[in-house]
């Protein structure tokens, strides 16, 4: 929020310059995220004004001026401005005055000179010149009563310092002038100038019938009836003068003395043209398929969820948002009806967003407004118009339904002292409750305080601590060194850390990535299987509506948004929480009822397995550069792999990750159909895997090198086409060998060629291949020793698999 230092002053002027008021905002919780000045830096500028004007004898476009500046003699000023005429008055730079620095940086400088042989004496000087604002059409007219010779800095109160406010949703109660002041007078102990709104004698009887029908959406409605105000009336200099300081621009004189008192005490008002409202005014929800054109244009449908205020043909306002165009006041009206009402900041909540636009007025009632103040502001703004636009206004119609309930909140003088980190006494905590204007009563050790109706942020004890540290000043809080002994939390050799578990991904060549944990609703079904998801009720988009399951959705992503900028490889990963439901999980300090939460770690690879080949011959990354991949995290520990059907997977080139009979995770290829889908070349490959099953890692143990040669021996067996890999060497190494069988390896599979020799195979049948190592600790293996161990291989096999020595 943005406002004048001098307008904050009229209502609270400590004694401070402006930078040590904007430290003392700052420091009470009230950021001043930017402090400028209203105007840049200019010199001897002067109100001047024109006695004279008359047409340039060599230029029709320029005119030769006699300016007063009060110093006696007239100036001669040759100026181009098409308003320049006798009896104005305006901005007159003298020789040698600075005008603001230009797009160079540098002021301009004014001297004396000639234009077409017509000596100048100085500059009348427009807006935009002064860069007071972009209004470049004439020169800048000053007020009648501008002393002639004063200077306009002095004038127009360019010394002035704009104050911008960066507010937290909390502090909706200093979304005013006013609202800044009442604070900044707690804060500095200054005495707080509150206006008496006085009331306004009504001069006509009429009132507007309104008719309330949910409490749930407006606590108050005010409302007054003004006619034959006079809408064509300019706007105070002073007010747009004010406005403009806010950041907001004049529109007509109604508009701007809504926005004037907005501004001025937190509170948005609304005009109606009475004479276009048919019947009277019903403030109800909006109904399916009703429709309404807003005041910027905009046509929305609303539904039961909308607050609207309708007349009895159609809905004519968006509740505590924006009014509507058909009831819009304009040049012709005559007679208006002032609305002041209290928004229930529930029922104005997340509404603007359904209408993507948000307005100063939605802003302020979604955080809640001061309900106690609808007829003070009613006062206020009829004061304001019956001012500047004239009119008679009627008696006040208040219609007070539901009010908050101020429930009392309890502060222990104790709690606070602990809390804050410092000595307290009941007698400070009260004298800060008091300079906030707050009612409490004391108990021993304790005050009950019943927070103002101004402020909806005051609901626990907490919230009173926080008042009273803020008023104290975080600055004067002492500096206490903790107390409790600082133990360093030092993992076990056993286990490594998801920082140390990215460092090692990150070496195996890929690289981080990082996105959100709610995901469209497809990914779900699609590539997880899930389809029962845990649903946003708020998502930030409508596609991320739901949260993620598995973290293969996010990586597809990240590898469409680099393909589709034409990288030619991508290697990626992401280290994150998923979530899944689980009904025994409860709710704890880091845990929700019904919701599992663990930490995964999801890998991708598509494209050249490397990045660049020294025979320049190209490898794409498949499922065993993957799967090595995954052995390679998890090692020392060492995984076996089995066949798995998954959503995502191809179903032939995919597998489970199994750790000590546990599965940790699944690899594989992208189905065919989610790579057509998602337009991929070729398909990537992807893994998935419990964090916690790669962050345990055994310590090694340290072995003797051995002395003795190992033997080995190999073995050619006929199995059937269905023995896997797996299920022939956990045959060889179930085999009485009496411990000397050190290492086994699968290093052929033959299967005889359509038209050759079957070569002893039957169908069905397959050839493997079997490297056998064997090893003794205390000496060198003989052939009698070995050959008893190759026997109960074979046997084993045998038994077992059916197996048969080929060729035997």
């Amino acid at each position: 929020m943005q406002f004048p230092e001098s307008w904050l002053r009229e209502f609270c002027n400590p004694p401070l310059s402006s930078a040590e008021l904007a430290e003392t905002l700052t420091m009470g919780g009230f950021e001043v995220e930017d402090s400028k000045p209203a105007a840049p830096p200019f010199s001897h500028i002067v109100v001047g004004e024109i006695v004279q004007a008359e047409q340039h004898p060599n230029a029709d476009r320029l005119r030769v001026c006699q300016v007063d500046v009060g110093q006696g003699a007239l100036l001669n000023i040759v100026c181009g401005a098409p308003n320049a005429r006798v009896g104005i008055k305006v901005p007159t730079a003298l020789v040698g005055a600075e005008l603001p620095p230009g797009e160079d940086g540098r002021p301009f400088s004014i001297k004396l000179g000639k234009l077409r042989g017509v000596e100048s004496q100085g500059m009348l000087c427009s807006a935009r010149e002064l860069q007071l604002s972009e209004d470049h059409g004439g020169l800048l007219e000053l007020a009648a009563d501008a002393p002639v010779g004063a200077d306009v800095r002095e004038v127009l109160r360019l010394d002035d310092v704009l104050l911008t406010l960066k507010l937290t949703p909390n502090l909706a109660h200093g979304l005013s002038v006013f609202g800044i002041a009442r604070e900044l007078a707690a804060l500095t102990g200054a005495p707080l100038r509150a206006p008496a709104l006085a009331p306004v004698a009504p001069a006509v009887g009429d009132t507007l019938a309104v008719k309330v029908e949910a409490p749930e959406l407006c606590g108050r409605f005010s409302g007054r009836i003004v006619r034959a105000v006079n809408t064509k009336a300019q706007t105070p200099a002073w007010m747009v003068d004010r406005l403009a300081r806010c950041g907001q621009r004049s529109v007509t004189a109604l508009v701007d003395i809504s926005n004037y008192v907005m501004f001025e005490y937190g509170q948005p008002t609304h005009i109606f043209d009475l004479d276009k409202i048919h019947g009277g005014l019903t403030v109800r929800w909006g109904r399916p398929g009703e429709q309404l054109k807003l005041l910027n244009g905009n046509t929305v449908t609303v539904d039961a969820k909308v607050g609207v205020i309708a007349d009895e043909r159609e809905v004519e306002s968006l509740a505590g948002i924006m009014g509507g165009d058909a009831t819009a006041v304009s040049d012709d009206t005559q007679n208006i009806y002032v609305e002041a009402a209290f928004w229930w900041p529930e029922a104005i909540q997340g509404r603007s967003r359904r209408f993507n636009f948000s307005t100063d007025a939605g802003h302020r009632f979604e955080r809640g407004v001061d309900p106690s103040r609808t007829v003070e502001m009613i006062e206020r703004i009829t004061q304001l118009i019956l001012e500047i636009c004239g009119g008679q206004c009627g008696p006040i119609d208040d219609q007070i339904l539901q009010l908050p309930d101020a429930k009392p909140v309890t502060l222990r003088v104790a709690r606070a002292a602990r809390v804050i980190g410092m000595p307290l006494t009941q007698a400070q905590c009260a004298d800060t409750l008091r300079r906030l204007g707050f009612a409490f009563q004391e108990g021993e050790g304790t005050l009950v305080v019943t927070p103002p109706p101004h402020r909806f942020d005051l609901t626990l004890e907490e919230d009173l601590i926080e008042e009273v540290a803020r008023l104290i000043g975080y600055n004067n809080l002492p500096t206490t060194a903790p107390l409790a002994p600082i133990t360093a939390r030092v993992r076990t050799e056993a286990q490594r850390s998801r920082f140390a578990v990215r460092h090692r991904i990150a070496a195996l060549g890929y690289q981080e990535t990082i996105n959100f944990s709610f995901v469209e609703v497809d990914w779900e079904r699609d590539l997880a299987g899930n389809a029962d998801p845990i649903k946003l009720l708020n998502p930030i988009a409508s596609q991320m509506s739901v949260m993620r399951s598995s973290l293969i959705g996010s990586l597809l992503q990240v590898l469409k948004f680099n393909l589709d900028r034409k990288a030619p490889r991508a290697r990626v990963f992401e280290l994150g929480r998923v979530f899944l439901r689980d009904a025994s999980v409860a709710t704890t300090d880091t845990t929700v009822k019904g919701i599992h939460q663990p930490m995964r770690v999801a890998g991708l690879a598509w494209g050249d397995a490397e990045a660049s080949r020294w025979d320049g011959k190209p490898h794409r990354a498949d499922f065993f550069d993957v799967k090595g991949d995954v052995e390679a995290l998890l090692a020392p520990r060492v995984a076996t792999f089995e066949r798995v059907e998954h959503p995502a997977l191809h179903p032939g080139r995919a597998a489970r990750v199994v750790l000590d009979g546990k599965a940790v995770g699944v690899v594989g290829e992208l189905h065919p159909r989610w790579r057509q889908q998602w337009d991929f070349a070729h398909a990537p490959v992807v893994f998935e895997l419990d964090l916690d099953a790669i962050t345990v890692r055994p310590v090694p143990v340290a072995q003797a090198v051995p002395k003795h040669q190992p033997v080995e021996r190999d073995i050619a067996v006929v199995v059937g086409e269905s023995v896997s890999h797996d299920t022939l060497l956990d045959a060889v190494r179930a085999a009485p060998t009496q411990g000397l069988l050190r290492d086994a390896t699968l290093f052929d599979i033959y299967r005889p060629q359509a038209g050759a020799s079957a070569g002893g195979l039957a169908a069905g049948e397959k050839s493997m291949a079997v490297r056998l190592g064997f090893h003794a600790d205390n000496a060198t293996l003989t052939d009698e020793q070995v050959d008893p161990a190759v026997r109960a291989i074979v046997d084993q096999l045998a038994n077992t698999l059916g197996a048969r020595l080929r060729g035997g």
